[in-house]
């Protein structure tokens, strides 16, 4: 879920709605829609959101009650898709899988118990995103008007580079990677109530007096999605290290540390795969009428679970028109 251990040295602020509008952002789609996804389901009741089939899509309320934050505030959003998982990120994975079969173990005993409390938490930590959670996401935001970009690997880089060029204003995640993919800056917590936090690159470097590549080995040294991290390098061991020693590769000279496939990493972070952005329509139109079919009557979702996100999408399209001709 990104390098926390960036959290102690990034340089982020709150930041008004208000200082935002007009602005376009590259959404994390995978790292955006898994929140909302578990808070839809350890907050709603699993009949909702479950078709006669058997098929859960919570994701589907979730969108609906996600989206219209960008729309009230004037910030045009850009859904940027993973692609293929790197090698690098192979222990990542199998370790999520194994905390994923671990809590569905723990939620099978919760329901033989009957502890309704922690069935619910339980059943939001071994949620995950199914072919039907992305087909469906993808459907429903084709129906609301909304851009999407397809990554070949990682979102987050994607959306990362994409600010970097220029092509957007931000990227849009929780994960602190973006820094080190070299997003100038990130907006998080657009999951959560009240403003957004601004993480700001140049900052983070001025702040501690180091280059975007020099934060890059900071931060391999603490450990990221494709390492471990070196025992005892937590944030500031880690800045004292680079600054005094040039460099990882001076580091692991000086110190005697081991990291590997540090240069593959180091690379991974610098330039990774990523597409050019394609020519985006950011002109948004919902189709709220095709969109509230689709999710109350071909996915059988409860009508009264979206009516108020539709509502809200509805009323912020009306407020854009008023304020264009104004």
């Amino acid at each position: 879920m990104g390098n926390a251990a960036l959290r102690d040295l990034a340089a982020i602020e709150d930041v008004p709605f208000a200082e935002l509008q007009g602005s376009v952002v590259a959404v994390d789609a995978h790292n955006w829609l898994y929140r909302y996804l578990t808070t839809t389901v350890k907050w709603t009741s699993d009949d909702v959101y479950t078709t006669g089939d058997g098929e859960e899509v919570a994701n589907l309320v979730g969108v609906v009650q996600g989206l219209p934050k960008f729309f009230e505030h004037d910030l045009t959003p850009v859904f940027v898709f993973d692609g293929a998982v790197t090698d690098l990120k192979d222990d990542e994975v199998k370790q999520r899988r194994e905390q994923r079969e671990a809590a569905e173990q723990r939620l099978d005993e919760a329901r033989e118990r009957g502890d309704e409390l922690a069935v619910a938490r339980l059943e939001s930590r071994t949620q995950r995103l199914t072919e039907t959670i992305i087909k469906t996401t993808r459907e429903l935001l084709e129906l609301l008007d909304v851009p999407v970009v397809d990554a070949p690997a990682e979102g987050e880089a994607q959306a990362a580079v994409m600010a970097r060029r220029g092509d957007v204003d931000y990227a849009g995640t929780e994960d602190y990677d973006a820094l080190l993919f070299g997003a100038p800056l990130t907006l998080r917590q657009l999951t959560s109530k009240g403003d957004p936090e601004l993480m700001d690159l140049d900052a983070t470097l001025a702040e501690h007096d180091l280059t975007w590549e020099q934060l890059i080995d900071v931060a391999i040294l603490c450990g990221t999605d494709f390492n471990d991290g070196v025992s005892g390098y937590g944030p500031k061991t880690s800045v004292t290290a680079v600054k005094e020693h040039g460099d990882l590769w001076g580091v692991i000279e000086a110190e005697g540390v081991q990291v590997e496939n540090a240069d593959r990493i180091r690379q991974l972070f610098r330039d990774p795969p990523v597409v050019e952005t394609p020519a985006l329509d950011l002109d948004i139109s919902p189709d709220v009428s095709a969109a509230r079919e689709y999710v109350t009557e071909t996915w059988e979702v409860d009508p009264g679970e979206v009516k108020r996100g539709f509502e809200r999408i509805e009323q912020s399209q009306v407020q854009t028109g008023l304020d264009q001709w104004s």
